[in-house]
């Protein structure tokens, strides 16, 4: 299994119709990440950029799974398959039984 950046342009203005579907669009990427498909999910603080990062058999799959994306119509993806993707495990506090 491989992994892929997917990097989405998104549109300058976002209208109604695409406001109406950022919640469709969040239920999906839990839905993705709870599967541990979607390991990461990320936009630029300008809201014109998007990044995400897919594990995946294929690119095939990794576009059949953006096609999903409730948004999808309105984002241009770029792929790259990935050598590798480090990132901080959340840590847990241990817990004790004493």
């Amino acid at each position: 299994m491989s992994q892929y950046m997917v990097e989405f342009d998104l549109p300058a203005v976002m209208d109604e119709n695409f406001a109406s579907r950022i919640p469709a669009q969040r239920l999906k990427v839990e839905e993705m990440m709870e599967r541990g498909f979607l390991l990461s999910y990320s936009l630029s603080v300008d809201r014109q950029k998007l990044w995400c990062i897919f594990k995946a058999d294929s690119e095939l799959e990794v576009m059949a799974s953006i096609s999903e994306f409730p948004l999808i119509k309105y984002m241009t993806p770029m792929i790259t398959e990935l050598m590798f993707h480090n990132m901080v495990a959340a840590r847990i506090p241990l817990f004790s039984l004493n």
